[in-house]
């Protein structure tokens, strides 16, 4: 699977715009704030139903403007799929694959998967972990329907029980029976979600490790650590000894949204014993074995959005990186880079299939 081409109307610095690609790798070069990033992340809905960079949609309009369109076309072996996502200013979003509208936008996630390097990647190591949560969550989501649904309908019942944890603490009255109606479903999601992360991480680890060792030549070793109470023998015993504490604090204190990943370098915390290079290595490695696990359980090849990852990386790091994408496992992928002469020398000889595109004044064109 790849995108074909890609098309924008009013979407964040192009007024209008459009492009072909190749299906193996495409290149954009230009200054920084040239709106490559932005290339990237109107892929990024394309396949996600949302930016890589903002939370609100809104934020995504050309600034002036009353609206976006985002309009793509990919092609896999057997057929083309027109993806459409389109924004009008205090509207609900649309999104719709061959004319046809979605009725629940999560009905989308998985059919065009792809995996995104950006520099806010540090996000994960240095946020809290509800970031390193969302991003699990994601992974699992794109093959794993039943997983997203029980989360989000988990997220639901959270919301709730929070809201009435918070009523009762302001009125003073405690509604048992109420809050019985949120604590078995909440109980039971947590448990299920909780089990499948844990198969997950057993699973993602060694493909995380073997990316590692790859671009750092072993020099170091790495681990994702998963905590959870989720599992304890004593956990329902626990929610339940918990009511009073939630009560006097008005919100849930058990539960899969308090789930922990640690990541480690030689068995020490990598936020705080990890140089850079280290660090982006590791969240590297992380999106590539994203991508082999997603690959492997949708049985389709996701597209690879390299956004400005070379620097903060030593020449053999850069090296290694290059040779593991260049590889067959690999489809379509994307580079960004401020540095053309770089980009020239990392990539010259390397690629049969390749499209240069410069990205300037608003505009996107092809050279050689």
């Amino acid at each position: 699977m790849f995108l074909q081409s890609l098309s924008l109307q009013y979407f964040k610095n192009y007024e209008k715009a459009e492009v072909s690609f190749c299906e193996h790798f495409n290149c954009l070069v230009g200054m920084n704030g040239s709106g490559k990033t932005n290339i990237l992340d109107a892929i990024h809905y394309l396949s996600t139903t949302k930016s890589a960079f903002h939370a609100l949609d809104s934020q995504s309009i050309t600034h002036g403007s009353q609206y976006f369109v985002i309009n793509g076309k990919f092609s896999s072996v057997d057929k083309e799929s027109r993806v459409h996502c389109s924004l009008k200013k205090n509207s609900r979003k649309t999104f719709r694959v061959d004319d046809l509208e979605y009725e629940k936008l999560s009905e989308h996630i998985g059919k065009f998967p792809l995996v995104l390097i950006a520099p806010n990647d540090d996000e994960l190591i240095r946020e809290s972990n509800e970031t390193r949560r969302k991003f699990f969550d994601s992974i699992i989501s794109q093959y794993d329907s039943g997983y997203l649904q029980s989360l989000i309908r988990y997220n639901q019942y959270l919301k709730q029980r929070n809201a009435l944890l918070k009523s009762m603490a302001e009125s003073g009255k405690v509604d048992q029976v109420m809050l019985e109606t949120y604590n078995k479903p909440l109980i039971q999601a947590s448990q299920k979600v909780a089990k499948k992360r844990k198969v997950f991480i057993e699973e993602f680890l060694p493909h995380f490790q073997s990316n590692y060792d790859k671009i750092a030549e072993k020099r170091e070793m790495v681990f994702i650590g998963y905590n959870t109470k989720v599992l304890d023998t004593n956990f329902t015993e626990n929610y339940h000894k918990g009511i009073q504490k939630d009560i006097i604090t008005q919100r849930t204190n058990l539960g899969i949204h308090r789930d922990e990943y640690l990541f480690e370098i030689d068995g020490m915390p990598i936020k705080k014993f990890g140089s850079q290079g280290q660090q982006k290595s590791l969240l590297i490695s992380l999106k590539l074995a994203q991508f082999e696990f997603v690959k492997s359980h949708l049985g389709i090849t996701p597209i690879l959005l390299l956004d400005d990852i070379f620097d903060k990386l030593d020449d053999s790091r850069i090296r290694e990186l290059m040779t593991i994408i260049g590889s067959e496992n690999f489809g379509q992928v994307f580079v960004t880079d401020a540095r053309e002469e770089r980009t020239r020398n990392l990539l010259q000889d390397k690629f049969d299939t390749m499209k240069l595109f410069r990205v300037e004044n608003n505009t996107i064109l092809e050279f050689e």
